[in-house]
Formats: structure tokens, sequence, C-alpha cells
């Protein structure tokens, strides 16, 4: 049986680039083209290596997750207080979403702001990847207020919800242009507010 031809790129850098340009354009934005000029690959290679755009997506969006600024948001929840759990979400993310070396904002929040019913499927796995992050916060703040950490009073869910809230603005904020400062700045004000 022949063997097919070695690839000659980097799986793991073009992912990277994909990933960028995913960041950047949002699903339906990012032409094959786009991704194959970005990637240094022809089409039938994009194709080989990754299948059609919207596996290459998912996988762009697997490593953004593992590897980019989204694994932080996870390390996060190990802080020892709820206070220091949500200071280092908002804090991470003014740093994240406005770091010159990726696109501003936040692919999970861009990715399908604008998607058409043909990509509904993108659409609902990005909403899925947002839902799950805030039903992470949400256990998080039951086991806070469980410990007394948080008050008896307080609705960890609806806690959850408006930290989700908070972060998403802030990408949308960053990739409009808004500077590390001014999200510092947003953070500053709900961590005044925080329930003590």
């Amino acid at each position: 049986m022949a063997k097919g031809r070695p690839r000659e790129f980097d799986a793991e850098e073009a992912l990277d680039k994909a990933m960028m340009v995913f960041w950047q354009q949002g699903f339906e934005g990012a032409s094959l083209s786009d991704l194959t000029e970005a990637m240094g690959i022809s089409r039938p290679s994009l194709y080989a290596a990754f299948g059609n755009k919207e596996e290459l997506f998912r996988r762009a969006l697997e490593r953004y997750v593992e590897t980019g600024p989204a694994a932080k948001y996870f390390a996060a929840l190990a802080e020892p207080t709820a206070r220091v759990v949500v200071e280092r979400l908002l804090r991470d993310a003014a740093q994240s979403l406005t770091d010159p070396c990726h696109p501003a904002g936040c692919l999970s929040v861009q990715g399908a702001l604008s998607c058409s019913e043909a990509a509904q499927s993108i659409k609902d796995e990005l909403s899925a990847l947002r839902c799950n992050g805030e039903a992470a916060l949400t256990e998080r703040f039951e086991r806070a207020k469980a410990e007394g950490d948080l008050p008896a009073s307080s609705n960890p869910a609806v806690l959850a919800r408006y930290v989700a809230a908070l972060l998403q603005g802030m990408a949308v904020q960053a990739s409009g242009g808004a500077t590390r400062e001014q999200l510092l700045d947003v953070a500053e004000m709900a961590l005044g507010s925080w329930p003590s």
C-alpha cells in the first residue's frame, strides 16, 4: 500500500494561526482563503489535516480553551476565596483581552456574535462553552456560600451570571478599542460592590 505524502507543515503552528484568524474575524468572517493564507497551506492540505472549516474552528477553539487566555479562567477558580476568584478573573481578563500579542477581545464571545442560521451549530457550541464557564463559577460560589465565604443571603447563580456578564462585556469593550486601564477601572468598580 502506498503511503501518502508526509505533511510539509507544522499542524500545531497552523492551528495557532487559524485560531488567530477566527479570533480576529469570527467564524463566518474568516474565509477559507484567509485561513489558508494565514496558515501557509493549501485548501487540500487544510481539508486533509483538519477536515472542514467547522472542524478547524472547533480544534482552534479547543486550543484557545487549553492554552489561550481561557485557560486562566479555570485556573482562577482554585483561588482561596470567592472575592479573590473574581478579582483574578477580572484582572486577568483586562490583561488578556488587551494583550497586543493577539487580537483584542475573546474568541468565545467574538466567534459567533453575528452568525447566520448556517453557522448555528458554531453559535450553539460557543454558547455552551460560555454556559459551562458560568456553571463552574456558580459551583465555586456555592462552595464559598457553604463555607461561609459568601453571605448566606447570596445567590451563587445570579452572582456567577453577573461576573460572566462583566467578563463578556469587557471582551466586547476590548474588541471595540477599550484600553487595559479602562478595563481595569471596570474591574475595580465591580470589586467595590462585592458582597461583604
